[in-house]
């Protein structure tokens, strides 16, 4: 016999050789009946996976939120299989599970067509109406390659070259169909259940790599039952409505070049947006005690040596190599230019906390496939800043750091955040003890600030473990936008210090911080958020003055002269179109307010303003109006501890 135990603490008998399923109708029929899947030990495992002497086992139920990424991975395997019973020959490549779905990569001489998507639909359906098993076989590395050569799967024998000599090779059947797959999966394809829906199709090269074949992905949605579904679907409509890219375009902001590809080239109105971003940044970092510098934006590989960067991060960089043969790098973080600029000069212990703040332009090497307008580029600006503390000061500072970033937050109309603490990576550098205190750290001052946290093991970064501010928009989705990373290793690599109150040199703690993260990419999220209608205090055009008549034309550059210099971001419109047409104009590029002037209004030198989203009119005396307008574009400012 052999013993597994429950999560309630109970042991149970089984015979040798039993699996997860076999405890399951050991438990109960009902229990039987409902169980998809098991943990062992930790792990999601197969229901017909045999158990071990001694192994912790919870039982998976379909409803259990861990069965759902199960349902997904489900599916991608349904998707591969009707598409190969509709179009034979066509060659698959990988399909994982994803946030809220799947996909699954082809190659076929014909790329998919959104027109494909409702027939592969019908097929999977009847796939999972068939409740085909799900069974997993080990197959000898040798005959694995003979079958998927045979087969043509040219992409499945890489992916099965790159399995390391000794893993098993699982195959995973449902019916006559089968797939290479490390698993697990559920009992049989109907546990998938209905509530998908495959929602697009997109090309996406092999490995993410352009240098590869061009491959045709196709996208499904999926969840456990039809209501999250129906939510889903829901929030897609909205989304695509509030798609910034196409906002972009209505409102004149931004646009790309495929010679530039994940770089932005901003338009005037869209540089006004992210000027403003900036100066309500800087305005904010001033008043807690921040100093701003600027690093250059190519340095010698030495330096990154010494960070460790080009040890750690190397693929991620765009490198250059110089006539006289030096190695040079696009900075893709800020913080080794900071390191060099702190450690100018002597520094003591009163000079601390010392916080340098940079709006930097850095370079990632980002893949093509994964490039998506301002929300994921390969140049972006940071509001990056580092600050270089004592020991003692480490955890108030982290403190004042979390206060901010929430406060800089509110003001944005994102009260919904969530914290992850992300400790220790495998790939790492630093002592362990050095690790000790800077996730101690981190978890101090969130305790302090009474704030809910999530933690997720093993993903900070090389250097130090991280606090992710995760916000939630309008429609519900969450972004990941600020960082603050504690840093016991960069310092000590580059040799800084401080002198301490005993007389000692000792290294500085040092923070990354980062609180819109990439502007870019904040400058997307706002967009999408307010769905284009940007509060007044933040429009790259505040207001618009436009004339009915072209005896308001002299008025009309008077009136934008006036509220030009109150301070606010005016354009002029003295085309001769109807006023219909202008109204209907401005409204789709958003403007907060537009100024109405005719002979009227020119005669009593006064005007009409006409808010976004309203068909209510106001006539004011032009003081008046300046006045409403300025005090109505004043940045918010949320308190901080």
């Amino acid at each position: 016999m052999i013993h597994v135990q429950l999560p309630d603490g109970a042991s149970r008998a089984l015979s040798p050789s039993s699996t997860a399923a076999d405890l399951a109708a050991a438990i109960s029929p009902s229990l039987a009946k409902k169980t998809v899947a098991a943990v062992v030990d930790g792990q999601l495992r197969d229901l017909t996976a045999p158990l071990s002497d001694g192994a912790a086992v919870e039982l998976v139920t379909r409803d259990d939120p861990r069965a759902l990424e199960l349902i997904r991975h489900d599916l991608a395997h349904v998707l591969a299989e009707a598409v190969q019973a509709l179009w034979p020959g066509t060659k698959t490549a990988i399909g994982p599970a994803i946030e809220h779905g799947f996909y699954y990569d082809f190659e076929r001489e014909t790329p998919f067509t959104p027109e494909d998507l409702p027939r592969i639909e019908t097929k999977m359906r009847e796939i999972i109406a068939a409740r085909r098993p799900f069974i997993c076989e080990e197959w000898q590395r040798d005959y694995a390659h003979k079958h998927f050569e045979a087969a043509g799967e040219t992409y499945k024998l890489a992916l099965l070259a790159a399995i390391p000599a000794g893993e098993p090779v699982t195959i995973y059947k449902q019916g006559e169909w089968l797939d290479l797959c490390r698993g697990p999966h559920m009992r049989h394809t109907g546990d998938a259940g209905g509530a998908f829906k495959l929602t697009h199709v997109a090309g996406a090269y092999w490995r993410g790599d352009s240098k590869n074949t061009m491959l045709s992905r196709i996208y499904g949605v999926a969840f456990a039952d039809h209501a999250a579904l129906d939510a889903h679907l829901t929030m897609m409509a909205e989304a695509e409505k509030r798609d910034h890219r196409r906002l972009g375009r209505e409102m004149n902001l931004f646009h790309f070049e495929e010679v530039a590809p994940g770089s932005v080239f901003w338009h005037p109105r869209g540089w006004r947006l992210f000027q403003t971003l900036i100066g309500y940044m800087r305005s904010r970092q001033e008043a807690a005690g921040y100093v701003e510098v600027n690093s250059p934006d190519i340095m010698d590989r030495a330096l990154w040596e010494t960070s460790g960067h080009w040890q750690n991060y190397r693929e991620n960089m765009f490198l250059a190599k110089t006539e006289d043969d030096r190695d040079y790098a696009l900075k893709p973080m800020n913080c080794p230019g900071h390191m060099l600029i702190y450690g100018q000069g002597v520094k003591s212990y009163r000079d601390l906390p010392l916080k340098l703040a940079e709006f930097g332009k850095v370079h990632r090497y980002e893949p093509s496939g994964a490039l998506h307008g301002l929300l994921r580029v390969r140049s972006f600006t940071q509001d990056d800043a580092h600050i270089y503390c004592t020991p003692e000061q480490l955890t108030d500072e982290c403190l004042k750091v979390n206060d901010l970033v929430l406060s800089i937050y509110r003001d944005f109309g994102f009260e919904d955040v969530h914290i992850k603490l992300s400790t220790r990576p495998e790939n790492r550098i630093g002592s362990d003890d050095s690790w000790d205190r800077s996730e101690a750290a981190l978890r101090t001052a969130l305790d302090k600030a009474g704030h809910p946290y999530t933690i997720f093991e093993g993903e900070g970064a090389f250097y130090g473990p991280k606090l992710e501010y995760v916000l939630r928009d309008a429609i519900g989705r969450d972004w990941q936008c600020g960082t603050l990373q504690v840093d016991f290793n960069l310092p000590e690599r580059f040799g800084t210090t401080y002198v301490a109150p005993s007389g000692d040199k000792l290294p500085p703690v040092m923070l990354h911080r980062a609180l819109f993260g990439s502007l870019e990419r904040f400058t997307g999220i706002l967009i999408e958020h307010h769905s284009g209608h940007l509060p007044l205090w933040l429009a790259p055009v505040q207001a618009v003055v436009a004339t009915i008549t072209g005896a308001a034309d002299q008025w009309a550059v008077d009136v934008a002269k006036a509220l030009r210099e109150a301070g606010l971001r005016i354009e002029t419109d003295l085309r001769n179109e109807k006023i219909g047409y202008n109204v209907r104009e401005h409204a789709l590029k958003k403007v907060p307010v537009q100024i109405a002037l005719g002979a009227r209004e020119a005669e009593a030198q006064t005007v009409t303003l006409r808010r976004h989203g309203t068909d209510a009119t106001e006539t004011l005396a032009l003081h008046d109006a300046v006045a409403a307008l300025v005090q109505a574009s004043q940045p918010p400012r949320s308190g901080t501890r």
